[in-house]
């Protein structure tokens, strides 16, 4: 119950057990195009490139930035917290001209913020994030699309800690690139990270005057592989794309609705019994992500001790924070198959006992 992995569900560790078979094999290239549809459907989009990438969320991260940047354009990103840096650092890597809008950590951003941040500049991405795993809180999108419009840029949103979790439209929303991440609520093991390009996006793609500055990245080849030509690009992680298949169709066949509403209760339950405990949250009410919740740690509480008696009595994890926040809060994770009203109870009972330890 941390900040990720999430629990993964009996079926799924089932089928990444499937035997092996050859990534060009045409049973294989079937279970792919299915992949595709189910992904289009999770995130709310009709974007054709929409697949997952081999690595974890970082790697979809660097795939959005290497392939729509080309050295000297201008990105706005929004900072408040670890993964805002981590856009930053990227795009910078890629020889882009950063301008931050910064916020403090555990609040979101109000999109004239980023207006203002712009001073009348244009640029070639507006990057934000929607979930924002190292503080809990949760973006709201509406207007960020419009303002990208307005700078002439493209909008890049990280839905690491999102997709699969809250309801989520990302043609609705105008967003042109996405990334995510299948060990947080699509409750699959880390290891692979769903993106989805826009036909804007494409054209910017296809337009560049510089190659793709990753090889392992280039959407112009991995898109090769992932669509009509099956071209050979590097080995897919067969038994992996195995478990987001069906890890996809879990979500799929409880709804896309429900699965949110279901992240929300539990969340909400979890508050309420922190609260009663005299606990505080890290973020406010309105801003809070349901499927990460992050708690103050009260004075004079011992954060690793607090964790490792979780850990050790209950086989409980959750996590700690990360940068400024650490030693600060606490990250309590309902994601995907984690969130369930059980652990809720689970969790509350044994930090509570664990806090009573220490004399709380």
């Amino acid at each position: 119950m941390g900040p990720g992995p999430s629990n993964v569900p009996p079926s799924v560790l089932n089928a990444m057990s499937s035997q092996t078979i050859g990534h060009l094999d045409p049973e294989f290239l079937i279970l792919m195009d299915q992949i595709r549809s189910k992904l289009r459907q999770v995130f709310g989009t009709d974007n054709e490139v929409t697949i997952p990438i081999s690595g974890t969320g970082s790697a979809g991260m660097e795939t959005c930035l290497v392939n729509l940047l080309e050295p000297g354009d201008c990105v706005l990103v929004g900072i408040n917290g670890v993964f805002g840096n981590r856009l930053r650092d990227v795009a910078e890597r890629a020889c882009a001209t950063v301008t931050e809008v910064e916020q403090v950590w555990g609040r979101t951003f109000d999109v004239d913020q980023f207006r203002e941040a712009a001073n009348g500049k244009k640029f070639k991405l507006v990057c934000v994030v929607h979930a924002e795993t190292s503080t809990g809180a949760l973006q709201e999108l509406q207007g960020f699309d419009d303002f990208a419009d307005e700078v002439g840029a493209l909008l890049l949103v990280d839905t690491v800690t999102s997709l699969g979790g809250v309801e989520l439209n990302i043609d609705e929303s105008g967003i042109d690139a996405t990334y995510s991440g299948t060990q947080k609520c699509l409750s699959c093991p880390p290891g692979l990270s769903p993106v989805s390009f826009s036909d804007k996006a494409l054209e910017v793609l296809s337009g560049r005057k510089t190659p793709v500055q990753s090889w392992y990245f280039d959407l112009t080849l991995i898109t090769q592989y992932w669509g009509e030509e099956r071209a050979y690009h590097h080995t897919a992680p067969i038994n992996m794309l195995y478990g987001l298949h069906e890890a996809l169709e879990l979500i799929l066949d409880e709804g896309l609705q429900n699965r949110a509403m279901r992240h929300l209760t539990n969340c909400q339950a979890l508050i309420a019994g922190l609260q009663e405990i005299g606990l505080e949250m890290l973020v406010p009410e309105s801003e809070r992500l349901p499927s990460l919740t992050s708690v103050c740690i009260p004075p004079g509480m011992n954060d690793e001790q607090v964790r490792r008696q979780l850990l050790e009595n209950h086989g409980l994890e959750i996590g700690g924070g990360l940068g400024p926040l650490k030693g600060k809060i606490w990250r309590i994770g309902l994601m995907g198959a984690s969130s369930t009203s059980e652990n809720v109870s689970f969790c509350l009972s044994a930090l509570s006992e664990a806090l009573r330890f220490q004399g709380f």
